[in-house]
């Protein structure tokens, strides 16, 4: 079995904006493609898994979508940075119309995009890692049996400040997605030498 790290994409791997529609705005955060390295360096794949219901309400299509995707992986690649996989939920529950508006599976924190990342690269999901600014990416990984690490980029510092508030438990928290990635590489370091290792 392998193991991922997923990585959110808005306010984790890229500049937080408000319904990103074009590849021109796509801005990547300081450390993304060094954590994306290190990820691979340390054998995870590397998978994005983004909710994107600007689709669903009329802000852009999915061939736009894809187009900042291909943007994404280019600027990520020009640092030497490689994603095995982007995945997205194109839905919302309220807004919207036709096939898009719709309550799925897919959207975080539901775990169909985990789950279809299992299937398709034979992951094992309670050795993954899901990153990301928002607590849907922390519920995310716990109803996947992931570990979540939540980044203060992003919405994360609001996130948190709301979390504690409501005596929410809080996953691991880092400064960016470069320290979440050394997190990784220490929790990993003391599951492989844990007396059930």
């Amino acid at each position: 079995m392998n193991r991922a790290i997923f990585f959110d994409r808005d306010g984790t791997v890229n500049v937080e904006v408000d319904f990103l529609t074009s590849p021109q705005d796509l801005i990547l955060l300081p450390g993304a493609a060094d954590a994306v390295r290190e990820a691979t360096a340390m054998g995870f794949k590397t998978i994005v898994i983004t909710n994107q219901s600007g689709i669903a309400r009329g802000l852009l299509t999915e061939t736009q979508l894809g187009d900042i995707h291909s943007e994404l992986k280019r600027q990520l690649e020009l640092q030497g940075a490689h994603l095995d996989a982007i995945y997205y939920c194109p839905h919302h529950p309220g807004d919207g119309t036709d096939s898009y508006r719709a309550t799925c599976d897919c959207r975080k924190p539901n775990i169909g995009m985990l789950t279809k990342a299992a299937a398709e690269f034979e992951l094992d999901l309670k050795s993954s890692f899901v990153i990301g600014d928002r607590m849907r990416d922390v519920e995310a990984a716990r109803n996947a049996g992931a570990t979540p690490i939540l980044v203060l980029t992003g919405y994360g510092e609001e996130e948190v400040r709301i979390s504690r508030e409501q005596g929410a438990p809080l996953p691991h928290v880092a400064n960016s997605i470069f320290e979440a990635m050394q997190q990784v590489k220490r929790i990993a370091q003391q599951e492989q030498f844990s007396p059930s290792h």
